[in-house]
């Protein structure tokens, strides 16, 4: 089912993403060609303007009449049917282009009827030094007798470069649709990865545990039998089978609660809880296991949390746990508590080798193992900070750790008030 929703959620944020942006590049090309129309309104009005003035200058009635033909986009011819002097329409181009905003490169020519030909061309730039040197050829009009012609050779350009916004915005649009594509490619190889990933763990796990229960119960059935108790070394041998079949089971049971857990969250129902004896209640078997190993509780005998029972012994247990691994010689570990108003903290500070700088960030990682000698001593999986920090992330509370001034690490779970 979620998968289905998800495949939903993708497919209908791509078709709004890809309408969006086909909505866009419509409304751009609407934009493009309102402004292509505006430019040739604009240009139709200052060549009348023009042919206006050069009527006048020679003491002529004006006629504006079919005056104007746009042979092209950017192709021009005025019918002024009048002596045309090169300099005075030049003049009158530049002033009425100048009055009307027309900041582009334009070329013009005049037809001369003696020769019949298009004479005097001249390319005018708004940036002279790119003018180019060229002849300019203009094609005859038919019919037309006194007339020159114009073209704007960079009108496609000037109109993309007034219309800059919208190409941006477009633009915009498409490297959101790229992001959003490659999000959902990468989101999609991840959830493949993952699931992978489970799968494995899980048929894994599965195919050990067989073999390890038939372990097991064999060396239990050993432990019983009598030839092995007279025996010192074969009752040491069995016990170590035995004990190291439980520490693997162990480890089998907590990689299967990890690979279930992530795909739903986990059950917690929080009870009442006295700090004090609560730790004491764990740290006391610690105590008998482990003859070097000192743990010193301070904290207030009335201090009271809300936690799930279950869970949040496995998170002390692996908590001293790890101090103990990663102590070189005779463990020391303080736990104490702190309290404000807006939040409680718990410490658990050992005197152990601590954790290099770099490495601090990624300890709560899943399967993340530092690779240094005391490492490849202790076995693990790099699972059980990332189960603690799942607990407690279920519980709404906060962990960090940090290295001591002197030496060893110090982890604090805060539990803000409720």
């Amino acid at each position: 089912m979620k998968i289905k929703k998800l495949n939903i959620i993708i497919v209908l944020g791509l078709i709004a993403t890809i309408g969006i942006l086909i909505a866009q590049l419509i409304w751009t090309y609407k934009a493009f060609t309102l402004e292509e129309k505006k430019f040739s309104q604009k240009i139709h009005i200052a060549l009348l303007e023009v042919a206006r003035e050069l009527y006048k200058s020679n003491g002529h009635e004006f006629l504006a009449k079919d005056l104007i033909q746009r042979v092209s986009n950017d192709y021009y011819v005025v019918n002024v049917n009048d002596n045309i002097e090169p300099k005075v329409l030049e003049h009158y181009l530049k002033t009425e282009f100048l009055k009307f905003n027309i900041i582009t490169d334009y070329e013009y020519a005049i037809y001369n009827c003696e020769s019949d030909d298009m004479i005097y061309g001249k390319y005018i730039s708004i940036d002279d030094d790119l003018a180019p040197k060229k002849t300019i050829e203009f094609p005859k009009s038919n019919n037309l007798v006194y007339y020159f012609a114009i073209r704007f050779p960079q009108e496609t350009s000037y109109l993309i470069s007034s219309l800059q916004f919208w190409f941006l915005l477009s633009f915009a649009l498409i490297v959101i649709l790229l992001v959003y594509v490659y999000s959902i490619y990468t989101i999609i190889q991840h959830k493949k990865y993952s699931e992978l990933q489970r799968d494995f763990i899980n048929n894994m796990t599965h195919e050990f545990k067989t073999p390890l229960s038939s372990i097991l119960l064999a060396s239990n059935y050993l432990s019983n039998q009598d030839s092995i108790k007279n025996d010192s070394k074969l009752e040491t041998y069995t016990s170590i089978i035995t004990t190291q079949g439980k520490k693997l089971n162990n480890h089998i049971e907590k990689i299967l609660n990890i690979a279930r857990n992530d795909e739903s969250a986990l059950e917690i129902s929080p009870v009442k809880i006295k700090l004090f004896p609560f730790l004491s209640e764990i740290a006391e078997p610690l105590k008998l296991k482990h003859e070097n190993l000192k743990i010193e509780i301070d904290v207030n005998p009335d201090e009271t949390i809300f936690a799930d029972e279950f869970h949040f012994t496995n998170v002390i247990h692996n908590l001293l746990d790890n101090s103990i691994k990663y102590s070189e010689d005779n463990p020391e570990i303080k736990i104490t508590s702190i309290r404000n108003n807006k939040e409680l903290k718990l410490d658990f500070t050992d005197n152990g080798i601590g954790i290099p700088q770099k490495n601090l960030a990624f300890i709560f990682d899943k399967f993340y193992r530092i690779s240094n000698k005391k490492s490849n001593e202790v076995n693990g999986f790099g699972l059980g900070l990332f189960y603690v920090k799942k607990i407690i992330q279920q519980h709404h509370w906060k962990i960090s750790a940090r290295n001591n001034s002197d030496k060893g690490l110090t982890i604090s779970i805060i539990f803000p008030n409720s």
